[in-house]
């Protein structure tokens, strides 16, 4: 090995080591390559904790029934309605502070993470009565069959009723990223998904005084790991190891910040509530073929969203760059940016997309033996792959828009290319021409190339520069 090879891997681990350690850095100057990946290795790691959580919870339940299975899959369909939200509004975070942070009016990005988290607090509690009070017939709403839903009640239940441990980790995290502190968003869903992880089986299959839950238990173990997520994360902005610090004299409500966040949230909320829906009218149809291909559907998201979910950390750091750089008054260093994050987000997608399609059935074979349940789940696995090198440009550039507080074009983008194009064909496809499953399957993928290639023309415009928020 020569020394310049030596030298090259020991600087890349010392900006990796320093990356998760989250030393302090300065996003508007320097190297833009720097910046990515100082940014999107904790923002990376961060999304493989969150969808780690999925697939823990799944390879659980999964042996306890397929009823148990599909509940979680139903019950996951509505609570991306609360994601939706959550997403939306800590879309909306994210461009706020990270502006006010380029900008380096740090006391504006203190007020402004306060009433996030005041507007995540209110309606979380109006979810948590909805779901608390009605989860069995949220589980008939959506399809489920009568021994599912008189098994699998008590997860929806307790999902939903505790929703405010997923809509504050969402809003708490959006606040540090949009601050630059990726590595603190990281650390805590670390904690977090460890005491899931352990938590999981003995809730689900019980241990000494606690009895098995089944799939109730899932939920329980999730609601523990993620709300201690949420204190901790409230514990580091008190005691301020992050460029946001709130004390007391800070928790007052401002209104006319609590419509500022609201307005520039409006459109994030309006595309995930868009893109999600669709992702509810699709399990819905899904449920018109039984559980057993339900299972293998849920189990096959759960996977995709293993490698998504690093793509959506990438999509993230350019957001942060995005905003930070506009604030800065440095549009083009915003662009390059994104170009480069993107150019990343594409080699990884399409080195991942190559293994699902290869060894799709192998997957699914570790989370069920039915191999109905492996057949549909794999099909759905390779189909969905094709499209992957697209999702990560169109995944990349929808967040460089939200991160400019342009949270308006991907909405009208979404509201094409999911209800006036996916929606259609999947019914028409599945339902009306009989194809079955395939039909949704590929209306997944083609709406999200669809979204790719509009959000690339549309970014080449250069509009979302000029947006003030």
């Amino acid at each position: 090995m020569t020394t310049n090879n030596r030298t090259s891997k020991q600087n890349v681990l010392q900006l990796f080591k320093d990356a998760v350690l989250g030393k302090q850095q300065d996003f508007t100057q320097g190297s833009i390559r720097k910046a990515v990946f100082m940014l999107a290795i904790p923002m990376i790691l961060e999304m493989l904790m969150e969808s780690i959580f999925a697939l823990v919870d799944i390879i659980y339940v999964s042996k306890v029934s397929v009823n148990a299975v599909a509940t979680v899959g139903l019950t996951e369909s509505v609570l991306t309605l609360v994601y939706a939200i959550a997403i939306g509004l800590s879309m909306g975070a994210t461009a706020l502070i990270a502006r006010r942070v380029g900008e380096k009016d740090i006391k504006k990005a203190r007020e402004t993470a306060v009433q996030v988290i005041f507007i995540g607090i209110i309606l979380s509690i109006a979810i948590s009565i909805v779901g608390i009070l009605y989860p069995k017939d949220i589980l008939r709403l959506m399809g489920g069959e009568p021994s599912l839903i008189e098994e699998g009640f008590g997860y929806t239940r307790i999902i939903l009723g505790g929703n405010i441990t997923v809509m504050l980790l969402f809003l708490i995290n959006a606040i540090f990223r949009g601050a630059g502190d990726a590595s603190v968003a990281m650390w805590t869903l670390i904690i977090s998904n460890t005491l899931n992880i352990i938590l999981d089986p003995i809730f689900i299959f019980g241990l000494g005084p606690i009895p098995a839950y089944g799939a109730e238990g899932a939920a329980i173990a999730t609601t523990i790991g993620r709300g201690t997520a949420v204190i901790i994360q409230i514990s580091v902005l008190f005691v301020g190891y992050s460029k946001i610090k709130i004390a007391l004299k800070d928790l007052k409500l401002k209104l006319a910040l609590i419509v500022n966040i609201i307005k520039v949230s409006l459109g994030g909320i309006g595309q995930f509530i868009i893109g999600t829906s669709s992702w509810v009218f699709l399990m819905k149809i899904m449920s018109e073929f039984g559980s057993e291909v339900l299972a293998g559907y849920t189990i096959a998201i759960r996977i995709i969203i293993f490698t998504l979910m690093p793509a959506w950390g990438m999509s993230n750091a350019a957001a942060t760059l995005v905003g930070q750089n506009l604030g800065a008054n440095q549009p083009e260093r915003a662009e390059k940016s994104v170009w480069i994050a993107g150019k990343y987000c594409a080699y990884f997608m399409g080195l991942v997309s190559v293994i699902y399609i290869v060894f799709a059935p192998t997957l699914l074979s570790w989370f069920s033996p039915n191999e109905n349940v492996i057949k549909n789940g794999a099909l759905s696995l390779q189909i969905v792959a094709f499209g992957y090198i697209a999702y990560a440009y169109g995944m990349v550039i929808v967040q460089a828009f939200n991160g400019a507080g342009d949270t308006k074009t991907p909405t009208y983008i979404n509201f094409f290319c999911f209800w006036i194009f996916q929606l259609p064909f999947a019914y028409l496809t599945a339902i009306k021409l009989d194809i079955g499953p395939k039909g949704v399957f590929w209306a997944i993928t083609l709406a999200e190339v669809l979204i790719a290639i509009i959000s690339l023309w549309l970014f080449r415009k250069g509009k979302w520069k000029t947006i003030k928020v």
